[in-house]
């Protein structure tokens, strides 16, 4: 039996050297690429470069105008994760503690609404919002978070749900005997409570905004308000792609939110064990 198990553990473990190779490998290459030039990088993909060109990197900063596109990044994605964050667990929090007929169905509905797929829902939105209400060359930056908004809160409400069922009900109510009212019972009281889940809903619209490409690519319409995944399209043309600083720039692009996914994934995890056993 023993030995048993540890056949077992070192099969386990090989098993997860594989995954973790076939994960990491992409990285790797992307990283090696970032320093060859065009023909190395069509010639030898999986070879170290001859010379470690850094000069690429200074050449993704001017072409792609860096700091600007990564404002915009930063600005749609953070803003649009907070609002997601807290308007979710307000209507969640409302949903779970006012079941009412009316409520249970606009979750049904909200659930539901999960599995329409945004290709459906693209060219009406674009038509409406472009060429009927003229916003998307007005406001395309606010318009955009208003989309992401509305787009991310169906899951986010889903997962506040389950986790706020699993809050007691008499904590509440010995809020609101020592004064409080519904908005400082949730703020005070319920909110902090939620950190496990609110990390882990924060992190997943912050990696799914960042790494966005077709809603932007629809909404923005000007390189002064492009996000850096539609900027990226500076580095292809037609009939030719320039990898030695297309791949770089994807590189800058990936870096940042996979610092913060490094950081966050235990949040990750906590937050979708703890949400699906309650």
């Amino acid at each position: 039996m023993q030995r048993k198990k540890m056949v077992n553990s070192t099969l386990l473990y090989i098993l997860s050297f594989i995954v973790l190779i076939l994960f990491v490998f992409p990285f790797i290459l992307l990283i090696l690429n970032s320093f060859k030039s065009n023909g190395e990088i069509l010639t030898s993909p999986f070879a170290l470069p001859e010379h470690w060109n850094f000069a690429h990197f200074s050449g993704v900063f001017e072409k792609m105008n860096f700091a600007v596109t990564f404002k915009n990044s930063m600005i749609i994605t953070v803003l649009s994760t907070l609002f997601i964050v807290f308007f979710s667990a307000m209507a969640a929090y409302h949903l779970v503690r006012k079941p009412t007929r009316y409520n249970k169905l606009f979750f049904t509905v909200l659930v539901a609404s999960m599995v329409i797929p945004f290709q459906s829902l693209m060219i009406p939105l674009i038509y409406i919002y472009g060429a009927k209400l003229q916003l998307i060359d007005a406001i395309p930056i606010p318009l955009l978070i208003m989309f992401y908004i509305g787009f991310g809160s169906a899951l986010s409400i889903f997962m506040f749900h389950g986790f706020i069922k699993s809050i007691p009900v008499e904590v509440e109510e010995a809020a609101r005997i020592d004064g409080c009212n519904t908005l400082q019972t949730f703020f005070l009281i319920v909110f902090p409570m939620l950190r496990p889940i609110t990390v882990t809903i924060a992190i997943l619209n912050v990696l799914w905004i960042w790494n966005d490409y077709l809603l932007p690519s629809l909404v923005l319409g000007s390189e002064d308000v492009y996000t850096m995944p539609v900027q990226m399209k500076v580095f292809s043309g037609t009939y030719m792609n320039n990898w030695e600083l297309l791949i770089p720039a994807i590189l800058l692009t990936v870096i940042p939110i996979l610092i913060m996914y490094m950081l966050g994934q235990r949040s990750i995890i906590n937050g979708v064990m703890q949400g699906s056993i309650k």
